[in-house]
């Protein structure tokens, strides 16, 4: 089936969903708790695939504070670019969050943004708030028009289907090549009053550094200053989002929004640095750590979740170039795939990331199993444990540069010839 989309075709496509990633947490969707002053719907509106929710949306109430990161790609997509223009605004009006999936709405020229406005107006108008308050985003395919007429079609389904419990369903509407929702929560007391925080995320593949590298909405009823909010938001990014990498590649539409309702009614954070600011970020930091997690957990065709340590480094960007070198290996990467201990993948990787090393002070531990040190393997290190321990799920690599005091963890997965069988046929 297909529709005419301007002058282009657009096809609308029946898939079957790729098998469940064996990295997905046991207990599936967490049971995720309503938060006051959040609303949500999703619905199929077709835009790529039959048969499945494809767009949800998520109304705001009014006084959310709402703070974002996203992508630093010079060919980010018409909704990150209103998005960005957007943050920071008035926050005294109502907000909605509008997001598809099946199309990116990227590099479609100054049709995109025509996309965009025409959404985000009818949202506007059907919720009865500004249209500067009104966030949209897309992820799919890149380079194709937006069928926006479909999504417009829907939104008064979506209006009527509010609820405050439909945040499962907008976690699937927002999925692609993933193979399952992601949502993480936690709960506090602040100010004598409790404190709930429930985020969502998509993200499988295209998943590298340089901002959120997906898609993730997080709400919460705390009362918080949108600039406190926001300063809160960039430092935990850059240890959880911007600390994972599948792939290697950075996508056009990687967008992250936080909203803060301020229906708990704690007295609202101005001060980060607050004992009720730090608790706030603690835990808004742990909601983001878990979602990033499921991201790398869901990397396409992942069967080997890695974190990889690096201390010793001269200084922390040191020590966070040796840890993406050694992430982002497909030496490395295949090497886990085929659970074989070639620690001499991680001494060149480390050799290659442009840090300072010197290989007489280099140690190298496949978790607590020590490998290589002294510029030579270890007298210790025995070739079946380093292979007994490769076959499990979850692998550490811990890397010494005995250098300073530098360090930097970074999480990712293995490359399986499953990666190039999803990839191969995106489009299709």
């Amino acid at each position: 089936m297909a529709a005419k989309v301007g002058r282009v075709l657009v096809a609308t496509v029946t898939k079957a969903p790729n098998p469940v990633s064996p990295l997905a947490p046991k207990d599936g969707f967490p049971n995720l708790p309503e938060i006051a002053g959040v609303e949500f719907s999703a619905v199929a509106a077709g835009v790529k695939y039959q048969g499945r929710k494809d767009v949800m949306l998520a109304r705001l109430a009014p006084g959310t504070a709402i703070a974002g990161a996203f992508t630093r790609s010079a060919t980010r997509s018409a909704p990150v670019l209103d998005c960005q223009a957007k943050i920071g605004g008035d926050s005294t009006a109502g907000a909605a969050i509008i997001v598809n999936s099946g199309n990116s709405n990227a590099f479609t020229g100054a049709g995109g943004q025509d996309a965009v406005t025409r959404i985000t107006s009818a949202v506007a108008q059907a919720l009865d708030i500004p249209e500067l308050r009104v966030f949209s985003s897309s992820t799919g395919v890149i380079g194709q028009p937006l069928p926006d007429e479909r999504i417009t079609a829907k939104i008064g389904e979506l209006h009527d289907g509010l609820s405050p419990a439909a945040i499962a369903d907008a976690a699937a509407a927002i999925m692609t090549t993933d193979t399952f929702p992601k949502g993480a929560l936690a709960t506090l007391e602040l100010d004598g009053m409790p404190v709930k925080i429930a985020g969502i995320a998509k993200g499988s593949g295209m998943i590298a550094p340089d901002m959120a590298t997906m898609l993730v909405y997080v709400f919460t009823d705390a009362a918080i200053s949108q600039a406190a909010l926001q300063r809160i938001v960039s430092r935990q990014n850059e240890t959880s989002f911007n600390a994972i990498t599948v792939d290697s590649d950075t996508s056009t539409s990687d967008t992250l929004l936080v909203a803060a309702t301020g229906a708990a009614g704690n007295a609202p954070i101005e001060k980060t640095n607050s004992r009720d600011g730090k608790a706030f970020e603690a835990a808004l930091g742990a909601v983001m750590l878990n979602l990033a997690h499921q991201v790398v957990r869901d990397g396409e065709g992942a069967t080997k979740f890695v974190e990889v340590n690096v201390t010793g480094a001269e200084n922390d960007p040191d020590a966070r170039r040796v840890a993406m070198a050694i992430a982002n290996s497909p030496l490395v990467k295949t090497a886990i795939a085929g659970e074989d201990p070639n620690w001499g993948r991680i001494v060149m990787a480390v050799g290659k990331s442009g840090a300072a090393a010197d290989r007489d002070r280099l140690t190298i531990r496949f978790g607590d199993i020590l490998v290589a040190e002294n510029g030579w393997v270890s007298p210790e290190y025995s070739e079946d444990a380093g292979a007994g321990y490769m076959k499990q799920q979850d692998l550490a690599i811990n890397v010494d540069l005995g250098l300073g005091g530098g360090k930097s963890t970074v999480w990712t997965c293995d490359l399986t010839h499953q990666y190039i069988t999803i990839n191969a046929d995106y489009r299709s």
